[in-house]
């Protein structure tokens, strides 16, 4: 647990500094620490260094985590969601990154009547670079699906995330945070039921000051937090 309170505050630097670049205010950017494969104690260190947000791949990994760190902190699931998990994951995390389908978003809405939930907000993963290891719909199919989902009331969009191909350079990465950003922007003016449009999920810990240069209000960091993950 020994450097993360220090890490933390050098990815909060690093995030300030890039905002101050855009003309950002760096409190419109939320943090999402990604603790995969990190206990609960390395959760609590970042808890402790001022971290609200916390980001999970794995429904089955994240369920003891949440049980053992408390809902003290917003999780995020930032990992593909398979349908018959949708139970679960609405009782577990306040967010989901990862909405790819109309099926899915079906199972989300009879989870969330199932729970008594009144909204669950989610994010539609776009799949940028057509990377078939890669989740997230194609961009051609995302107007198509937040018009689907306007018979789903509890299934909330506040905006779109993605994962572009891995790129040595973080420049390299600008044009497909850049073209992520122009989707929510024509999602936006549709101005489709259910749909605010009002976050950009992108940047990990190599790149993230690039995505917030670009508009990222959501950045997921793992290795620049906790370190390299065992």
């Amino acid at each position: 647990m020994e450097g993360i309170a220090e890490r933390v505050g050098t990815v909060r630097d690093r995030i300030a500094a890039a905002a101050a670049r855009s003309g950002r205010d760096p409190a419109d950017i939320t943090l999402v620490a990604v603790s995969k494969a990190f206990p609960p104690e390395a959760i609590r260190a970042a808890e402790a260094a001022g971290v609200t947000d916390i980001g999970e791949s794995r429904v089955q990994e994240a369920v003891p985590k949440v049980a053992a760190v408390g809902r003290g902190v917003r999780w995020h699931l930032v990992g593909h969601l398979q349908t018959n998990k949708a139970k679960t994951a609405v009782r577990h995390f306040d967010w989901i990154h990862s909405l790819d389908s109309l099926r899915l978003a079906e199972a989300l809405q009879k989870a969330a009547v199932a729970g008594s939930l009144e909204v669950v907000p989610v994010l539609v993963e776009v799949n940028l670079g057509g990377e078939a290891s890669k989740a997230g719909l194609p961009e051609a199919d995302l107007l198509p699906l937040l018009r689907g989902l306007a018979v789903l009331p509890r299934v909330r969009v506040e905006g779109l995330m993605a994962i572009p191909p891995f790129l040595e350079d973080p420049e390299a990465g600008r044009p497909y945070f850049g073209r992520l950003r122009a989707l929510g922007e024509k999602a936006r003016s549709e101005g489709l039921p259910h749909v605010r449009m009002a976050h950009l999920s992108m940047g990990m810990s190599h790149d993230f000051e690039v995505a917030v240069e670009e508009g990222a209000t959501m950045v997921r960091v793992g290795t620049a937090i906790f370190g390299p993950r065992p």
